[in-house]
């Protein structure tokens, strides 16, 4: 028989219960459905298919031409991601702008969601000599991948307490990368069995493309049925201090029309200047995340173009990634609840650092020596994020959570544009991928000496939000 003590002290309090970690739920399948993107597509499969394509598409001297100009084929990939991220930093700041002004985030996120899953899909029709198509596609599936992500990194302080959001946000992460994981399981398999299955290793590269935009289509369907549609609505912000949102100077209401957001947009990052210390943090994670993004995209064309890697071995790295960055994003979690977050993440780009350097002196045609830093990289690689999430989020004024991630997303997972850049040109340049692998170190070094310099406590005073036991 139960006693009074078993029941729950205010019935309405449970309800809130269950629904948030509804909501929770919701949030983490989001993860596990975009990460097929990032992992599949831009990490393993489609840098070195492209090039393949590109250089197919080569003249005499390596080169191709888009849009009249001469580059070469090996430098196409990184200089298209690079070229989708300039978009995407306009159409994520005007997407965050409306979805904090309208309260649509949901359906702003599960709309870009479903953009780029179409294009993804539609990678399956490349081959030949269609690098520019394959170009193309990149660019809207990359540009949708970027605004849909910054708009999802919105909900994390309605889904949690100040000193939950290092554990929901390493959460959220650990089911991207098992989602992702396991995707790249089956296309492992698919690509290893192609010859028994009656396919070219090029028909069963474009299988593995379209079935990322597959999978992120179907479990977007979770998110879109579970989260609510405006970010910053879950029941974890009963309290009073927490429930009106922040209003700048300036700024209109959040549920107006969204016509003049550019005006509101203008309003917004003139309304930054007003926070130093958020402008600080977000200086120091856009550039080695930067570098963190940079590694990602070019690892696999890295690891083919320089230390002859096959496509097997490639998956079977990226694979390792993930499974370990399952462990690292949990683990590094858990650090944060002793030492803090921002000490955290400066041990983590430490260990950045090492892996850069013991990936330039790595020597070629040896697997073994490849998946050791594989397993390196998802050790650091989800902690290191997760944790920069969630530190941000303490810094973001309450009611313009979509407008901050936007900005925030500019340089995350996949779309960073600088490290790609100075990536491409370093191979422009010398010709040499141990080169272009070993010019990220900047942004990690920079990076590091930035966020040092950060009093985060100082910083969550400063835009008015409750400051967590550890930081």
């Amino acid at each position: 028989m139960k006693t009074a003590t078993d029941l729950p002290a205010h019935p309405a309090a449970a309800t809130d219960d269950r629904a948030l970690r509804r909501m929770q739920f919701g949030w983490y399948v989001n993860d596990w459905a975009n990460a097929a993107f990032s992992a599949t597509v831009l990490t393993v499969f489609l840098g070195p298919y492209l090039t393949s394509i590109a250089k197919n598409a080569a003249d005499a001297a390596g080169d191709v031409h888009p849009l009249g100009l001469s580059i070469r084929a090996g430098s196409f990939f990184p200089y298209t991601v690079s070229f989708s991220v300039l978009i995407s930093v306009g159409a994520m700041l005007l997407a965050g702008t409306v979805a904090d002004r309208t309260g649509r985030h949901k359906e702003l996120m599960c709309g870009f969601a479903y953009v780029g899953s179409i294009a993804t899909m539609g990678m399956f029709f490349l081959d030949g000599d269609r690098y520019l198509l394959g170009g193309a596609l990149l660019v809207v599936a990359n540009i949708a991948y970027a605004v849909s992500v910054a708009l999802s990194y919105a909900y994390l302080p309605g889904l949690a307490s100040p000193d939950e959001r290092d554990s929901v946000s390493s959460k959220g992460w650990a089911y991207g990368y098992a989602g992702g994981g396991l995707l790249l399981i089956a296309n492992l398999a698919l690509f290893e069995g192609h010859d028994g299955l009656g396919l070219s290793s090029g028909t069963a590269v474009r299988i593995c493309l379209a079935s990322a935009g597959l999978w992120w289509a179907l479990f977007t369907v979770v998110p879109l049925l579970r989260l609510p549609s405006r970010a910053g609505a879950a029941p974890v912000r009963t309290d009073p201090a927490v429930t009106e949102p922040h209003t700048e100077p300036g700024a209109t209401e959040p549920d107006r029309p969204a016509a003049g957001s550019l005006r509101e947009l203008a309003r917004t990052l003139r309304g930054m200047r007003r926070y130093p210390l958020t402008l600080l943090f977000l200086g120091a994670f856009l550039c080695y995340n930067d570098g963190i993004q940079t590694v990602v995209s070019q690892a696999s064309l890295y690891g083919s173009e320089e230390l002859g890697m096959d496509q097997t071995s490639l998956v079977a790295a990226v694979l390792l990634v993930q499974i370990v960055a399952i462990g690292g994003a949990l683990l590094l979690g858990r650090i944060a609840r002793r030492y803090g977050a921002k000490r955290t993440v400066l041990g983590s780009l430490v260990g950045w650092v090492i892996t850069l350097a013991l990936g330039y002196f790595m020597p070629a045609h040896q697997p073994a020596w490849f998946y050791a830093l594989a397993c390196m990289i998802g050790l650091v690689l989800g902690g290191s994020q997760a944790l920069s999430r969630s530190l941000f989020s303490h810094l973001i004024p309450a009611g313009r959570e979509a407008e901050y991630f936007s900005v925030y997303k500019v340089s995350d997972r996949g779309t960073s544009w600088m490290g790609p850049l100075v990536f491409g040109l370093a191979y422009q340049v010398t010709g040499s991928y141990r080169s272009a692998i070993i010019s990220l170190l900047i942004f990690f070094v920079i990076g590091f000496a930035v966020l040092a310099k950060v009093p985060v406590r100082r910083a969550v005073e400063a835009v008015g939000n409750p400051v967590p036991d550890r930081l």
